[in-house]
């Protein structure tokens, strides 16, 4: 096809900027619609059953609006629960989703001990047990929910000030040793926790591997694009615009970051 493709991007909040970031660095010439539900943030804290319906409320809305030829589904908490029901609900519209890197952690550690970082719906969830069993079983794998990291990111990206101490203390029980041996890998099931990566380094006990999942989804979405008829980029750049679902318009702080990914707020 020679038009650019349209891609929906879709978070609970500004995570999402992770996954959108490598997506632009393949195909630059996309369309982008950058949705935060920050009317419904954090995802961490619904009932399995309210979240499946408040996403699929929401995606109803935003393909109606945006008509989009692909969507990325940039958040850990909505992929593992709810991507079939929006692959079942829209058959013939190609959905991207977001699930913890627990394969390349377990590919890439030599201690054996990995850790997964995430929200608490997401490593209690059996969607994340499988993906150990299947891709980690020859490894100790210690899972960390977080109920406040990603409240951290989202006030750190919209220029509040964040504590030391708060972030060092979620990421402590991730730092394991046994029997001589000491964790890793740690995976970011959060889209929104690499936006704090350097700060993870910073106050990590000891290096580790932080794993990011973000430059596989886009080299996903990116083939998805290519199945769909949109085989080379064209030629120049497209618009990228962020909408949120509270509806408010970005300012001050907000509305400088989102500058810096070379998104348009409103």
């Amino acid at each position: 096809m020679t038009r650019r493709p349209r891609i929906l991007v879709f978070d609970s909040g500004l995570g999402g900027l992770t996954v959108f970031a490598q997506i632009v660095r393949l195909r630059p010439d996309a369309d982008f619609v950058y949705c935060a539900d920050d009317a419904g943030f954090p995802y961490g804290s619904w009932k399995e059953a309210d979240l499946v319906r408040r996403v699929v409320g929401v995606m109803e809305t935003l393909i109606a609006r945006h008509a989009p030829d692909i969507v990325v589904i940039a958040c850990n908490t909505a992929s593992t629960l709810v991507l079939p029901v929006l692959r079942d609900h829209w058959p013939r519209l190609p959905f991207v989703g977001t699930v913890p890197a627990i394969k390349p952690a377990a590919e890439h550690s030599r201690s054996h001990l990995i850790s997964v970082l995430g929200t608490p719906g997401t490593v209690a969830r059996d969607y994340t047990q499988n993906l150990i069993s299947q891709f980690a079983a020859h490894c100790r794998v210690t899972l960390v929910g977080s109920a406040t990291l990603a409240r951290i990111a989202e006030s750190q990206m919209q220029g509040q000030g964040v504590c030391d101490e708060d972030i060092a203390a979620e990421i402590a029980p991730c730092f394991q040793e046994v029997g001589g041996a000491r964790t890793d890998a740690v995976v970011l099931a959060c889209t929104h926790y690499p936006l704090l990566v350097e700060d993870f380094r910073r106050l990590a006990p000891w290096p580790v591997d932080w794993i990011d999942p973000a430059p596989a989804i886009a080299r996903r979405a990116d083939q998805v694009l290519r199945d769909c008829g949109f085989d080379a980029p064209v030629a120049g750049r497209g618009e990228a615009r962020a909408v949120f679902t509270s509806g408010k318009r970005p300012e001050g702080s907000l509305r400088a970051t989102l500058a810096r990914y070379g998104l348009a707020g409103g």
